[in-house]
This record gives structure tokens, C-alpha cells and sequence, in this order.
């Protein structure tokens, strides 16, 4: 039950990612089921000495909003607290008696017992907020933080092979993702969340990222060459993208793509819907008589995650395809959340492209993962696998007869 009660933890930490990134559920709508696997795996787990002995006393996971602690996202994520007597009931099931508090906003207390081996553990898990999404990727490098939710852009650095799933073009809808995240959940692929020191627990959905400008007359490709368009310092690939359609690529960060945007500094972004309020985008697309000259091209460029990574060796060993069965099927408060960003942005800030041009952009896009694939940027088994999961839900599209991906 160790790992339940850790898997619980970044379950919370899923939550608290990003920018009201994973919306809680309410009472009793946490899916607590677990497949025989997993049930199996605890009871082995449970009966194991050197499980006990891997337990932490304390753990710090870290999680990244930008309006802190006291913002909307940590306060709904923290109703996953209302989960606690569902939670201590199922331990009961595994023959453990579990406690869990909550002494502060920014911690939780876990004390379990289990009569068989006459074992006891308590951990204190310590949440920290990040309103900077870099200082925590390096506090957690640098073992600051035992666990951490970060994007999967940043992610990318400890597992190249979840971090790839980013990829330009690569996951181009809900249902897509959906599959790709569930899939990888499966206990076949425990070996690739594996990267050295580092285990990815979980992965959550942000949103999609849509071209975002401030001139509704950039509505083609052609229109952006030679355009001054953001890109994340910390990623090539973006700069690469750009480059190739020869436009101008900006350096930015998280903290500072927002008034770039808005002061006109880059003419494009690209970003999730949830970005849109916090970094007040509406502002770049606005004149100063209060007409909308910008927009956003309601076209995803790629399906944006998060993910939930932790350092090995601070955590008993088996806790994470646990938590990585828990944290898959916490998936529709995720995506309803989105939605709703997505819904809650007025109309006319969205812009539609022709039909006829989508088939256009899909191929570019892939033409530019295919070469970023060769070149590195992306993982090659990851490639497969997306392009095997859209391949199954549109097995019409040209690119199953190809054998280049």
C-alpha cells in the first residue's frame, strides 16, 4: 500500500500542475479501480521487508502555478483531499490500516500499519508551489524536490521518450491523446518511463496549442515568413520550425512570452488555451480602440502535456506503474477542464482556417517531424507508436501507406 499512498500524492501533484492545468474532481469521482496487475503487485509489495524499508519519512514534490498557492488551481486541486475516507477504505482491502492529515495548506501526513508483518510507516509529504517553471525543473534536478510536475516541453531533458510526445503534428486530437496516454499507462512499457535516475509516474493533458497572432492577415504560412514568431528558449525544436517556414525565431520563457505578445515584440505564439487569462493574450490581439485585429487559428499545432517525474531512488521500488495506472484514468476531469478554457475564450478571438489547407499544414508538419526525427530532436520508438495510434482511428489518412515514420 506504500505505493498507493505515493501514487495518491502525485495524483495530487497532477492536479496542482501548470495553470489550472487538471481540474479536481468532486467527491467520490476519483477512479480509484485498480486491474488485477496492480492489486497483485501491492499484495507482493505489502509482503515484501525491503518494501518497508524504502518507505520515505519525508518527501517534497514540487509543482509548478503561476498564481502560487492561493490561486485557482491549487485550490481545486486540493479537493482531491475530500478523497481521503474512500482512499483509507480501499487500504483496508490490502489488510492496511492507513491515517492521512492535512496540517497545513502545503502538507500531508501519511501514517500506515499493517498487522501481517507488524510494519508501520509514516511520511510527511511537503507540496511546494513554483510561479517559475525553471527554477523547479533545476531544484529537482539538483534533488531539491523529490517529485515534480512540469511540462512535458521541459520533461523532455529526463525522458526523451515521453518528452517527444510534444511533437509537432504528432497527436492531433482529444481522442488521440487520450489513447496515447492511456496506452502508456500499460505496464509493457515501464521500462521506457525509466531514464536514469529519473521515473515518469504520470502524464496530463494541458491542452491544445494553437497558433496565436496579433494580425488576422497572418492566416497562412506564407504569411509568417519573415515574421518575428515566440519560441521557448529551452527548445530546439521550436526554433527549428520556424526557421523552416523562414520566419524569425524570438527567445521567451513562460514568464515572458505574455508581454512579448501583447507589446507587440513577436507578431506570433503558439500556446494552450489555458495561457490565455493568466497571461492576459488578449491584449496582443486588441488595438487601442478596442477592436480585435488578432486571433487565434483554430488548428492544433500539437496536444501540450505535463508530466509527473520523480527521482528513483527516493521512492520503493514498483510505485510507479502504480501510479502511472492511477493517475490514467484521473483523465476526464483533465480534459473537461481544458474544454472549458477552450469554451470560456469569446469567439471572436478565434479564427478558422479553410478546410482545404488543413491537409497542407498536416503534411508540412509531418515532413518537419520526419526531419527533426533523423536529426535527434524527437525519439524514433515514440514516433511509431503515434503514428500507430492515429493510424488505427484514421487508418484512411495517406501516411499509413508510408513506411517513413
Amino acid at each position: 500500500m506504500a505505493q498507493i499512498v505515493c501514487a495518491t500524492a502525485l495524483t495530487l501533484s497532477a492536479a496542482l500542475f501548470s495553470v489550472n492545468t487538471v481540474a479536481a474532481p468532486q467527491a467520490g469521482k476519483l477512479d480509484l479501480t485498480l486491474s488485477d496487475f496492480s492489486k497483485n503487485k501491492i499484495k507482493k509489495l505489502l509482503d515484501d521487508p525491503k518494501t518497508w524499508q524504502q518507505i520515505p519519512q519525508k518527501i517534497t514534490l514540487c509543482v509548478y502555478s503561476p498564481n502560487g498557492e492561493h490561486g485557482e488551481a491549487f485550490e481545486q486541486a486540493t479537493s482531491y483531499i475530500s478523497e481521503i475516507p474512500r482512499i483509507t477504505k480501499m487500504a483496508k482491502d490490502f489488510g492496511v490500516t492507513m491515517n492521512m492529515t492535512r496540517p497545513t495548506n502545503l502538507s500531508m501526513v501519511v501514517s500506515i500499519e499493517y498487522p501481517k508483518l507488524k510494519k508501520k510507516a509514516t511520511t510527511n509529504v511537503a507540496l511546494k508551489v513554483y510561479t517559475d517553471e525553471r527554477v523547479l525543473t533545476e531544484d529537482f534536478r539538483s534533488k531539491r524536490c523529490d517529485g515534480a510536475g512540469i511540462s512535458n516541453l521541459r520533461a523532455k531533458q529526463f525522458n526523451p521518450f515521453v518528452g517527444s510526445i510534444d511533437a509537432i503534428g504528432a497527436v492531433q486530437t482529444e481522442k488521440q491523446l487520450r489513447a496515447v496516454m492511456q496506452l502508456l499507462a500499460k505496464p509493457e512499457f515501464d521500462s521506457k518511463m525509466v531514464n536514469r535516475d529519473y521515473e515518469v509516474v504520470g502524464i496530463v493533458p494541458v491542452g491544445a496549442a494553437y497558433i496565436i497572432v496579433n494580425d488576422k492577415n497572418i492566416n497562412t504560412l506564407a504569411k509568417a515568413a519573415g515574421r518575428k514568431v515566440a519560441v521557448f528558449q529551452f527548445d530546439e525544436t521550436q526554433k527549428k520550425m520556424v526557421q523552416n517556414i523562414g520566419a524569425q525565431p524570438v527567445s521567451v520563457d513562460l514568464a515572458t512570452v505574455g508581454g512579448k505578445f501583447n507589446n507587440r515584440e513577436v507578431e506570433i505564439m503558439a500556446g494552450p488555451a489555458i495561457l490565455f487569462k493568466p497571461l492576459e493574450l488578449y491584449k496582443g490581439m486588441t488595438d487601442k480602440n478596442g477592436k480585435v485585429v488578432g486571433g487565434i487559428i483554430r488548428f492544433p499545432v500539437i496536444q501540450v502535456t505535463g508530466t509527473l517525474i520523480m527521482h528513483r531512488n527516493r521512492f520503493p521500488a514498483g510505485m510507479g506503474t502504480i501510479a502511472r495506472e492511477v493517475i490514467s484514468k484521473q483523465l476526464d476531469p483533465a480534459f473537461k477542464f481544458v474544454a472549458k478554457m477552450e469554451n470560456e475564450i469569446p469567439e471572436k478571438y478565434w479564427m478558422d482556417i479553410h478546410e482545404s489547407d488543413k491537409p497542407g499544414y498536416l503534411k508540412i508538419m509531418r515532413e518537419a517531424r520526419i526531419q527533426m526525427t533523423k536529426q535527434g530532436y524527437y525519439d524514433k520508438d515514440m514516433m511509431r507508436i503515434l503514428k500507430k495510434v492515429r493510424c488505427s482511428q484514421q487508418p484512411s489518412n495517406f501516411e499509413c501507406a508510408l513506411n517513413d515514420e
